[in-house]
């Protein structure tokens, strides 16, 4: 069952850092497109700086449970190398665990911004005012995709080390 689940959190994790990668394209095609916009025409453009921020945060909080899954995040290395196997084990492990529950809270809360955000109908302040269940669904989506990952690898079968990539 376990083994099940971590195959299709595998192929969930490589779709979302797909999309990750076209968002982060994107908002730095619309950014550049807004300079140049501005620069060469001196035509403003109002809804640039928070479509590249949506993208953004889609981007970023998307690709976190397939970078968790690599280990590819920002490590201490000396001190894995400075303990035994048995300790950097025990020490991942701690890791992992801390991690999961701040990513839980994390997802727990953002899932109740986005319903908070839904039945209210909230916007941002621009004058665009696009609707904020976008980063909020993107956010908690990510950020449960990031636990669930994190939960697997405590459970022993979520490949901790990459070693299915």
């Amino acid at each position: 069952m376990l083994e099940r689940l971590s195959r299709a959190l595998d192929r969930i994790n490589r779709l979302c850092a797909g999309i990750s990668m076209l968002a982060m394209l994107l908002a730095c095609c619309i950014l550049t497109s807004s300079v140049a916009t501005r620069y060469f025409f001196k035509l403003p453009t109002d809804w640039q700086d928070e479509a590249s921020v949506f993208l953004l945060v889609g981007g970023i909080f998307l690709s976190g449970a397939y970078v968790q899954a690599l280990r590819g995040h920002i490590g201490i290395g000396l001190l894995a190398g400075l303990l035994s196997p048995r300790w950097d084990r025990a020490r991942l492990w701690l890791c992992d665990l801390l991690s999961l529950l701040f990513c839980g809270f994390f997802a727990w809360k953002s899932w109740t911004l986005l319903a908070e955000a839904v039945s209210e109908g909230q916007t941002t302040d621009s004058t665009w005012a696009p609707p904020l269940w976008i980063p909020y669904g993107l956010m908690s989506t990510g950020m449960t995709l990031l636990a669930l990952q994190l939960a697997l690898q405590l459970l022993g079968a979520g490949h901790p080390e990459g070693a299915r990539r």
